[in-house]
């Protein structure tokens, strides 16, 4: 990508205070409990939880240093200034090379500088589609944090901008857990009655969209819907992340309030994974059954999955687009399929996955790779850009977070973005969940329909609200 404005970039990269301070502590018998100790207690009015793979987790806090993109400018923020660039609508352009900078000014010793973000799924349309239809939201937004915590099963190490936030953390995670209020939790028939909401108008969305394949349009798309969640009693994110943690078995989890957005979410799969070595994977799924309390049944869904056409045709239709976009930013000859069609649980669902792992080019880097993947094709369609008019033609509302990422990277070359699925999504007033189905020519609404179902019973039964 080009390198864009360096001059505005390198000077907000060297206002950057750097992470000098740092302390290694006991390793926490509960990660989750103690990420979302320290989400509740606000340190900061920005802050993520991240879980990655291995049982690593992570806390990011601090506002002070950031990066926000909009179709036509972006904006970076450090030291109390301001720094502002035009786009010329490629944001992404512009974001690379601001982290490009930060990496030049804090190199890449122990791993780098590290940023967390997100990217909503509008991006997508100046990425493959039609610009106009990004509209004026933002599309990226990362935060540098003033202090990162990291869990692991052998220590918890703490590294801060300074003394103040090492021992600000230290000490909150030496105190013992106060007793906490019990959270509110929904109850089965109000969990079942938010995940049954609109099902007729999606049945609709869907019947529109086999006919728009049926007359060769595209081949596949991803429709969604959402479901708003009543204003009162207001949903306590961090207590329904806990809670929907403890019963999901996600690729990456996430907590998070940043750059106006407030999210608790439980991902299927990841959009890419790219190490500082220049390995680049991404993990399609795609196919869909149900998976409860009985094992029997769970094992005849399974089977089911593995032999039915429909399933079976959208999984293959996915990971061949997925292999297009890798060998567009990998070394020739080096994509290839670590695994293919087995069957992943996660939560209330099992999906079949494969996962294609490749080389980056030498002359490409982790948002080449982020450019080419982004949106998971499991989350849009075939082709994607025929699928982001259909989805545009029949769902409602923009997306924003959800079909999007939530990413950790590194100064050093590494980027792990998690795609936003099985996710608690708030923005102001407005909380809501969202699910989709992938739609093929041989799909069925109903079934479609209840396939929306099954996954939003990874996240409304876990739902818990504020006592106040």
């Amino acid at each position: 990508m080009s390198t864009g404005p360096r001059n505005i970039w390198d000077s907000w990269a060297r206002s950057v205070t750097p992470l000098g301070r740092a302390s290694t502590l006991e390793p926490s018998p509960d990660p989750a409990a103690a990420v979302t100790r320290l989400a509740q207690a606000r340190l900061a009015d920005q802050y993520v939880v991240y879980e990655a793979a291995g049982g690593v987790w992570r806390y990011a806090a601090g506002s002070a240093v950031s990066l926000t993109a909009h179709a036509n400018a972006v904006t970076a923020r450090a030291a109390g200034r301001t720094w502002t660039s035009r786009t010329d609508g490629r944001p992404l352009t512009a974001f690379a090379a601001a982290l490009s900078a930060l990496s030049a000014t804090h190199g890449a010793a122990d791993g780098g500088r590290h940023f967390y973000g997100w990217a909503a799924f509008e991006l997508a349309h100046l990425l493959h589609a039609d610009a106009e239809a990004a509209g004026d939201r933002p599309l990226l937004h990362a935060l540098v944090p003033a202090v990162e915590v990291t869990f692991t099963e052998a220590e918890t190490v703490v590294r801060a901008v300074d003394e103040a936030w090492l021992r600000k953390v230290a000490d909150l995670l030496a105190e013992e857990a106060a007793q906490q209020p019990t959270p509110d939790a929904m109850t089965a028939e109000a969990a079942e009655r938010v995940i049954t909401a609109g099902t007729a108008a999606y049945g609709g969305a869907v019947v529109r969209t086999i006919e728009d394949i049926r007359a060769g349009l595209l081949e596949k798309a991803v429709v969604s819907r959402k479901v708003p969640l009543p204003a009162a009693p207001a949903v306590d994110f961090a207590a329904t992340y806990l809670a929907g943690r403890r019963s999901n078995t996600p690729a990456r989890s996430y907590l998070l309030d940043l750059g106006g957005y407030r999210a608790a979410g439980f991902s299927p799969e990841t959009v890419l994974e790219v190490a500082e070595n220049g390995r680049v994977s991404t993990q399609p799924l795609a196919g869909t059954r149900a998976h409860g309390l009985d094992p029997a049944e769970n094992d005849r869904r399974r089977a089911e999955l593995l032999s039915d056409p429909k399933e079976i045709h959208e999984h293959v239709v996915s990971v061949l687009l997925a292999w297009e976009e890798m060998a567009a930013v990998c070394r020739p000859g080096s994509v290839v399929a670590e695994e293919f069609m087995t069957v992943r649980q996660r939560g209330s669902v099992q999906h079949l996955a494969s996962r294609l792992a490749g080389r980056l080019r030498e002359d490409a880097g982790p948002w080449d790779a982020f450019a080419s993947l982004f949106p998971a094709i499991t989350a849009t369609g075939v082709s994607k850009r025929d699928a982001l008019h259909a989805l545009a033609r029949h769902e409602d509302v923009p997306r924003g977070l959800y079909g999007g990422a939530v990413f950790r990277g590194s100064t050093a070359g590494a980027l792990d973005a998690a795609l936003v699925l099985r996710t608690l999504v708030g923005d102001g007033d407005e909380t809501w969940l969202r699910a989709g189905a992938g739609v093929t020519a041989h799909s069925s609404p109903d079934r479609e329909t209840e396939e929306t179902c099954e996954k939003l019973r990874s996240v409304a039964p876990h739902l818990r609200f504020t006592t106040d």
